[in-house]
């Protein structure tokens, strides 16, 4: 499977000729959906979705149930639900965006499952019950310490780790990011550059 990380939370899953795009968000490159035949979102956060673009590309669409989506036509789920999407397993789990602060915010947040093997887990920690191959970790975020992040990734065990949600940081914070990840784990780290491939 061809893996493509765009900037901040979005990433590109291509196998077989389809292709399946996770939080296009708006700060990520509108390229990333060009070809894609569905795409997965987390939660209703403008940096994981961009309503817009995603009503203009007409691609089926996949959130949480609950999440504020405004006119967006999107398929609902929940966690514990598995289906197939664009020819890739897909399997809900998790089920609340973690907290930054007083219990805020509470909104829904779904970690996806792709293929039994690829787990993209949006703003949460929560551990799947299942191997996994390829972990996505936050790299930072308001609700995220590092400490609780370098624990998530020892928690899941993957073979890869590859950092997202790390448009806040700058050059010499990912920097660091990097070196933690990868002194602390021992799970394949590699940060991807917006656009690289893995």
């Amino acid at each position: 499977m061809r893996i493509t990380k765009y900037t901040h939370a979005c990433v590109r899953l291509e196998r077989a000729g389809r292709v399946l795009v996770i939080d296009p968000g708006e700060w990520s490159e509108p390229e990333a959906l060009e070809g894609a035949d569905a795409v997965l979102v987390t939660h209703e956060h403008a940096d994981h979705i961009e309503m817009t673009r995603l009503a203009t590309a007409g691609l089926p669409v996949f959130a949480p149930a609950g999440a504020e989506l405004g006119d967006l036509d999107a398929t609902r789920l929940k966690p514990g639900d598995s289906l197939e999407v664009a020819g890739f397993k897909v399997s809900a789990v998790g089920g609340r965006h973690a907290f930054i602060y007083d219990g805020k915010p509470a909104c829904p947040n779904l970690g996806y499952v792709v293929d039994d093997r690829i787990y993209y887990p949006g703003d949460a920690l929560f551990v799947p019950d299942r191997a996994i191959e390829t972990l996505f970790v936050p790299a930072q975020a308001p609700w995220l310490k590092l400490a609780e992040a370098i624990d998530f990734v020892r928690a899941v065990g993957p073979k890869q780790t590859i950092p997202i949600h790390d448009a806040g940081l700058s050059e010499l914070g990912m920097a660091s990011i990097n070196a933690w990840y990868g002194r602390s784990t021992d799970n394949g780290y590699r940060w991807l550059a917006p656009g690289e491939t893995a």
